[in-house]
């Protein structure tokens, strides 16, 4: 069985976001394999352990995200690529799902292509199903487990309702949730194999693809405006006294 996982490299969970020119910084966070693409590459390790084949870790990114993907080999990936190309800036999900379609078409297709439910940066979870639909397969989404029997797959899906069963014909596209199992930890010889490994970067071109469309819409992001307040305190004698005065700093306010 051939297997490819998507990943995406993403801020440390514990990054601090900032408002600097009305766009968002994560400032000098380190950046890590999104948490929740462990579970996609732990999802496509348990397939290949239970029908054989090889699993291929596939991310876009900058140069640095090569230490995403070796976070992946290290887990047990056997092989990983990256397309990389300064077009890819500021990518939206569609964008991300017309260049991953190209680059698993170059890799020549796969039996399953796995994604973690979203991502963290921006979490909007779209990238799987509209990969799917570039590449005309069937999508089964939050999957909590997988089975294989002969050229089918069934899935048990987490929803918010409960559990959804449902199958579908290979090949296929996958997301998966942290039902599918603990992401196993890096071995020791993992380690090695992954800091030794040649990582492919493929560009645009490479893949056969061109630079997507620029993003329609962009969020600005603004600090909030400080508010200054200020608070006087109405003394009296008594009760009515108090009142009399409030009142009296209402009317004169104007604020009846």
């Amino acid at each position: 069985m051939k297997i490819i996982a998507c990943i995406k490299q993403v801020p440390d969970s514990e990054a601090k976001v900032k408002a600097e020119g009305g766009q968002v910084s994560w400032g000098d966070a380190p950046l890590v394999i999104n948490p929740f693409d462990e579970y996609a590459v732990e999802g496509a390790l348990q397939m290949k352990e239970a029908h054989g084949g090889s699993v291929t870790a596939l991310c876009i990114g900058p140069e640095s995200a090569k230490e995403a993907l070796k976070h992946a080999l290290a887990m047990g990936a056997d092989e990983a690529v990256l397309v990389s190309d300064p077009a890819l800036d500021n990518l939206d999900t569609v964008g991300a799902a017309k260049v991953l379609a190209a680059a698993i078409q170059k890799i020549g297709g796969a039996d399953m292509v796995i994604f973690g439910r979203q991502t963290l940066d921006n979490g909007a979870g779209l990238t799987p199903a509209q990969t799917a639909r570039v590449l005309g397969l069937p999508m089964l989404g939050l999957a909590g487990s997988i089975k294989v029997e002969g050229s089918a797959v069934t899935v048990e899906r987490v929803i918010e309702e409960g559990r959804q069963i449902m199958k579908a014909n290979l090949p296929v596209v996958l997301s998966v949730v942290q039902s599918i199992g603990e992401p196993r930890y890096p071995s020791f010889m993992g380690i090695r194999k992954a800091s030794k490994a040649t990582i492919p970067v493929w560009s645009l071109g490479d893949i056969g693809a061109s630079a997507p469309a620029p993003i329609v819409t962009r969020t600005e992001l603004m600090n909030p405006p400080v508010q200054d307040a200020t608070i006087e305190m109405i003394t009296g004698e008594t009760p009515a006294e108090i009142a009399e005065k409030l009142a009296d700093k209402i009317i004169a306010e104007k604020v009846l």
